[in-house]
């Protein structure tokens, strides 16, 4: 037994049966939940109990007074046992009394001195108690149809049945009706003109041995004569019993019909016997007689008092019951509760005492409920076990009347345990965890309380009214606040320091969220299945007046002494509180709540937390980027571009964001400030870490080659890249679409809008301007090399020496090796960036060597191999769609340096094929004008400055004359002074 169930049992209301006259005895300890019952009878206390007493002479004392009188009657009850037991096994006398010397803890000696006793005592009266309840398709031997039956039975022993035998000459239907002793026969009352009559009539029938005896039920119909008046009317209402009448009238008047018979050797009885028999007939004449109802019981009269010092049979069979039990249960020791199960040895012994007492099935119940009830205060007893003989009880209660103790002792039995079990549910926490092999126990226990209150038993015994669900709800109420204040007491500080004090207050109101969370998730379902009782809701608000005295008690101590260390032991605090708070979403009736604005005590120390949660983050930035080599990580078969550093400080910046989502700050404007301050050292962490992320590699450059510094160059610009694509991710982490909606009454749009996204706009334009001077240094590299490479094609002695992939061929494979290294050390975005600069670049050098090298002889192969190299750089750049696409490649700088090349890389004769070309395209595109048109020919001669124009034709003039034709003629020419 657990430890919290001794304690309530040693402080409840202990009962304990007198000797002799049925009564209980009660020790009040704690009448906590008494007062709440009402005024409870007050009953004698025990003068044999003796106070102080060592447990040696107890034990001593209770096997001479206890023990030892209910052993003589087990014995006697041995000795004198009749019919058989219900069990299913058979055991001998010996195994019986082998089983009482270990059950009850005699020894030999002791058990041969008590057998001595009880064999010198007078033997019973041996009695077969039979009640003749009823019977079912009789016959019918009247008019009627029906019978007037009655039954007479006695009990034949061998030597009066051999007697009859042989005085009698012939078969005869009657053993009972013409018996000579009439004083052991009896008779049932006559039931009037029915086939299925009902008695319900007990006969107690001496006898003075099993052995040879029989019991022997004769039904008669009772014949009673009948005026000739009467008959006659009979007759004229009823001819179908015409030939009954006539029977009848043969009989001799006065003589009964017989209906059947019932005999039984009581050697073949068991000690109890309640089932239907078939009445037998004593012809073949009417085979199918119908049934009687019996119930047969071998009893004892004058069973001797002396063996358990006058003391009633219902008091020695509740002591029979609890010691077997205990017996039984101290061999099965760690095989879980007991479940009511008995030996057969037992259930034979107490079925036999009960029997040849005439204890009826009520009082037996009652007597199994008082004892297992008690047990269950003291040993591991199955809940269901009550449940049961609860049952039994309310099934009997208006079936048999009890007598005046056994209703008092049942009435204290039921209120007794009621406190008892409400002393328990005040200790469910320790007595039934939340687990799922004790909750059933708990539920269990509450339908039997429930029961109790139902019982018609306990409203008719006990004049207090019980309301249970107030009790139980009570009961939690007083629990929890006891289990409060042990907690309390076990966190209590040691010292009287402030952060001790807060870590205790933490300690405790941690204990109190995990009990409010198994009440919620586990005691909950169980207490509101039984007894409609929302825990949940009795704990939390109880839990709510007790937290919030303790914690306005505790930061009063801290009053105006706020520093960093104080508001760190606070957060827990405030965590806890937060969590217990929100459970009220869960509250049948809500109500007003002392925890409400739990928040307000806490403003004091909450720019101490961002501070802490900012300090450290900044701190673990730094050492992050001390340790930081510059190199990409890799990790598993996909590699990594940018550092350790840069995930670093994602994994530390996460912190600040789990502290705002833990603050959960109720109040919308102030949350705004919080969002506000938040988002600014987000941003501060991240430009920080720039500056910081320059000096490194500073650092690093300084013993390194110019390799190893582009790569490094590669890696921060990656990095970089990493925190704008995580800073764009910020307003989605801190969720500033919830905190919109939430501060629209509050905060303005325009304010709102201005306020936060500024900030991380600023923070993203500096992570640009970083990335792009990177780029800048990067590509000015390759931009001197790729302007070294073009220059070089238009010195005049590579000019005819080389073709025109040859020419082209170094700054191919010079940019192919470097825009492939980039390509694999920087991220797509960074190498985007990269490409686009580096393009235009590109172009803008072609365009200045091709327009600075003089138009002489060969230029225009120079110029092919311009074109040749432009459109190399052109698919190089787009890299079949994985680089720069063709609309960001074809720039107006772009457009006008390829018609630059290609007009200039043609020959005289692909110059004149092309003008022909575009003449030829004009005319063909060319459409009429309104007055005609005219071909002219101009020439300019350089050296007098002279342009001739000729008029070569006209077409299409508008006709003028009568004949519609004009003539006309022209020749223009301009001197210098007029085109000057």
């Amino acid at each position: 037994m657990s430890r919290e169930r001794k304690e309530i049992r040693d402080n409840k209301l202990l009962q304990t049966p007198d000797q002799g006259n049925g009564s209980t005895v009660r020790k009040q300890v704690s009448p906590a939940h008494t007062r709440r019952f009402g005024q409870t009878r007050k009953l004698p206390f025990r003068r044999d109990l003796v106070e102080n007493e060592n447990p040696e002479e107890k034990a001593r004392r209770h096997k001479e007074m206890e023990l030892k009188p209910l052993y003589k009657e087990l014995l006697y009850t041995i000795a004198h046992a009749m019919g058989k037991p219900s069990t299913s096994e058979d055991v001998t006398e010996s195994q019986l009394q082998q089983y009482l010397k270990e059950a009850f803890t005699m020894t030999e000696a002791e058990h041969s001195s008590l057998l001595e006793k009880v064999q010198s005592t007078e033997p019973p009266v041996y009695c077969l108690m039979a009640t003749v309840k009823e019977a079912k398709g009789i016959l019918g031997k009247d008019v009627s149809g029906f019978s007037d039956p009655y039954c007479m039975l006695t009990i034949l022993e061998d030597e009066q049945e051999n007697l009859t035998r042989q005085s009698r000459a012939k078969p005869c239907k009657s053993v009972v009706k013409d018996a000579t002793s009439v004083d052991k026969i009896y008779q049932t009352d006559i039931k009037k003109q029915t086939l299925n009559p009902i008695w319900n009539q007990t006969f107690i029938l001496e006898f003075g041995d099993v052995v040879g005896a029989s019991f022997h039920l004769e039904m008669w119909d009772k014949d009673e004569e009948v005026s000739l008046t009467q008959k006659l009317e009979e007759i004229k209402t009823n001819f179908n019993s015409l030939r009954r009448m006539i029977k009848e009238a043969k009989k001799e008047k006065g003589t009964d019909d017989f209906l059947g018979n019932i005999i039984l050797k009581l050697k073949d009885l068991h000690s109890t016997e309640d089932r239907w028999y078939n009445l037998q007939p004593r012809t073949e004449t009417y085979p199918d007689r119908g049934q009687c109802h019996l119930n047969l019981k071998f009893i004892h009269k004058e069973r001797d008092g002396t063996l358990s010092a006058g003391r009633s049979a219902y008091i020695n069979y509740c002591g029979i019951l609890q010691q077997c039990v205990q017996a039984y249960i101290s061999k099965q020791q760690g095989s879980g509760p007991w479940k009511g199960a008995l030996c057969v040895e037992a259930q034979t012994l107490l079925e036999l005492y009960a029997t040849q007492n005439d204890l009826s099935p009520f009082l037996q119940d009652l007597a199994k409920w008082v004892a297992y009830s008690k047990l269950y205060q003291s040993l591991e007893v199955d809940s269901s076990v009550l449940f049961q003989q609860l049952t039994s009880i309310e099934y009997h209660w208006h079936q048999q009347q009890l007598p005046h103790q056994q209703k008092q002792e049942l009435g204290d039995s039921l209120h007794g345990f009621l406190q008892y079990g409400l002393c328990l549910v005040t200790k469910y926490r320790d007595i039934f965890p939340p687990t799922t092999t004790s909750t059933p126990k708990l539920h269990t226990l509450l339908r039997i309380l429930v029961q109790i209150c139902k019982t018609r038993a306990f409203q008719k015994l006990n004049p207090a009214q019980v309301e249970l669900n107030d009790e139980v709800s009570h009961a939690i109420q007083t629990g929890t606040q006891e289990w409060f204040n042990i907690k309390k007491g076990l966190h209590q500080p040691m010292t009287k320091d402030l952060p001790e004090i807060i870590n205790a207050l933490s300690s405790l109101i941690g204990e109190v969220r995990e009990d409010i969370k198994h009440n919620k998730d586990v005691w909950n379902r169980v207490f509101v299945s039984a007894v409609q009782v929302d825990v949940f809701t009795v704990v939390y608000k109880t839990f709510d007046s007790l937290l919030a005295n303790e914690v306005k008690a505790t930061l009063l101590l801290m009053e105006g002494q706020m520093e960093q260390r104080l508001a760190n032991s606070l957060f827990s605090v405030y965590l806890n509180l937060q969590a217990i708070h929100k459970e009220k979403a869960f509250l049948q009736k809500r109500g007003l709540l002392e925890l409400t604005n739990f928040h307000e005590d806490f403003r004091e120390a909450l720019p101490y937390w961002l501070n802490e949660a900012f300090s450290k983050t900044q701190d673990r930035v730094e050492r992050a980027v001390r340790v930081d080599q510059l190199q990409p990580l890799q990790t598993g078969s996909v590699p990594i571009k940018h550092s350790s550093s840069a995930v670093d400080l994602v994994a530390c910046i996460q912190p600040i964001y789990y502290l705002w989502e833990q603050l959960s700050w109720p109040d919308p404007e102030e949350a705004f400030m919080l969002m506000v301050k938040v988002t600014e050292d987000v941003c501060k962490i991240v430009v920080n870490y720039c500056h910081i992320l320059k000096e490194r590699v500073k650092v690093l450059s300084e013993n390194s080659d110019h390799g190893s510094a582009i790569n490094m160059l590669c890696v921060v610009v990656n990095d970089l890249e990493h925190l704008r694509s995580f800073l764009t991710r910020l307003p989605t982490q801190l969720n500033w679409t919830g905190l919109r909606d939430r501060t629209q009454n509050v905060i303005g749009e325009s304010q709102f809008h201005n306020t936060l996204p500024s900030q991380l706009q600023q923070a993203q334009s500096i992570l640009s301007r970083e990335i792009r001077s990177a780029l800048d240094t990067l590509g000015k590299k390759l931009n001197t090399d790729i302007a070294t490479y073009v220059r070089s094609m238009s010195t005049r002695q590579r000019i005819p020496s080389k073709s025109t992939e040859d020419a082209a061929a170094p700054l191919m494979q010079y940019l192919e090796q470097e825009l492939k290294y980039m390509n694999e050390n920087l991220v797509q975005e960074n190498f985007n960036s990269l490409l686009t600069p580096l393009w235009n670049h590109s172009v803008k050098i072609i365009y200045q060597v091709a327009t600075q090298h003089p138009q002489q002889e060969g230029f225009m192969v120079f110029c092919q191999r311009l074109l040749y190299t432009l459109q190399c750089l052109e698919l190089s750049f787009h890299a079949e769609g994985n680089g720069l696409p063709m609309n960001d490649l074809h720039s107006d700088d772009y457009k006008t340096l390829k018609a630059y090349l290609t007009h200039n890389a043609l020959s005289s004769q692909e110059l004149i094929q092309k003008f022909f070309d575009r003449k030829i395209k004009e005319q063909n595109s060319h459409s009429g004008e309104k007055y005609g048109a005219v071909t002219l020919l101009a020439s300019y001669r350089r050296s007098d400055h002279r342009l001739r124009v000729e008029v070569l034709n006209a077409v299409n003039l508008l006709p003028m004359d009568y004949n519609v034709t004009r003539l006309c003629s022209c020749v223009w020419s301009l001197t210098t002074s007029s085109l000057r």
